[in-house]
């Protein structure tokens, strides 16, 4: 018996001219108005091109080191794909392969094509369920709200927004995101805290919020000072956090007269390899949760 991990993603580009595929694949093959297009190639530029693949590879070398056993990535919607990546696996004498999402919400995104993946080529897979609340991510999601050192400052946990038509179906990403941020703010001992949705899709339509804007206009009607974004939705730098946050939310807290400061991303950092060592671990001697 052989075993592995897939750490599966959403997805990103290293190179500008991939961006119409990409999302064309996000929008399940429906055309992109040319706006869409350069906007989203202008915010890839901006901040120099997403580094989300390459930490995503330096996460699983370092979960590697620690179980002993192969770590790959996959991404839902671009290169490499999971199932790619499962039949290289399989090929080369797989058995067992824990598919561990890289979002910490609605991971009923990404194990059923990990498990149809896996059963095409004969591959027990073992999916690890929501993981949000997992202590070790708790701890890493607080590690760096302390390194942050913004003493005062009124701390807004973030995630990605939704439509609320996904939400209305059923989806549990709200409540799951919520109950991240408690425990991390329980964790860190915040004394002002609140949520805000961010990077809502440009095609209109109702989205979950409050968004970035109306949170911060709210925090300066309140009186704070100064704003602290912690990033629960992600795991790791991209255009989200690198444009969205660290370009575009800036601009709007200094022109409020907020001062500005983030929590650093977790990427590889040791106490969020300790979260993924956890799971994977679980998951390999039967006791996570199902998906």
């Amino acid at each position: 018996m052989s075993d592995a991990v897939l750490l599966v993603g959403h997805g990103s580009v290293e190179k500008a001219e991939d961006i119409p595929a990409f999302l064309a694949n996000i929008r399940h093959g429906r055309p992109t108005p040319p706006a869409i297009v350069e906007e989203v190639t202008r915010r890839f530029l901006a901040i120099g091109g997403s580094p989300l693949l390459g930490i995503s590879q330096a996460q699983a070398a370092a979960l590697a080191t620690r179980l002993g056993v192969r770590v790959e990535v996959g991404m839902r919607l671009f290169t490499p794909y999971a199932r790619d990546v499962v039949r290289t696996l399989a090929a080369e004498g797989v058995t067992r392969l824990v598919s561990l999402p890289l979002a910490p919400f609605s991971t009923h995104l990404y194990n059923p094509l990990v498990a149809e993946a896996c059963a095409a080529n004969g591959i027990t897979c073992l999916p690890v369920g929501p993981w949000g609340e997992e202590p070790a991510l708790v701890e890493a999601f607080a590690e760096t709200v302390r390194e942050a050192h913004a003493p005062g400052a009124h701390v807004v946990f973030t995630a990605h927004s939704l439509p609320l038509r996904v939400l209305s179906a059923g989806d549990r990403y709200e409540h799951e995101v919520r109950s991240t941020m408690e425990a991390v703010a329980r964790r860190v001992g915040c004394a002002r805290y609140s949520v805000a949705f961010q990077s809502q899709g440009m095609d209109g339509g109702e989205w979950l919020g409050p968004d970035l804007p109306t949170t911060m206009a709210r925090l300066v009607r309140e009186g704070d000072g100064a704003v602290l974004f912690s990033a629960i939705g992600f795991l790791a730098d991209h255009t989200e956090v690198l444009f969205d946050l660290d370009v575009e939310a800036r601009g709007q807290a200094e022109a409020l007269g907020l001062r500005y400061h983030r929590a650093a991303s977790l990427n590889a950092r040791s106490s969020f390899i300790d979260a993924l060592e956890a799971l994977a671990r679980r998951a390999l001697t039967g006791a996570a949760g199902a998906a």
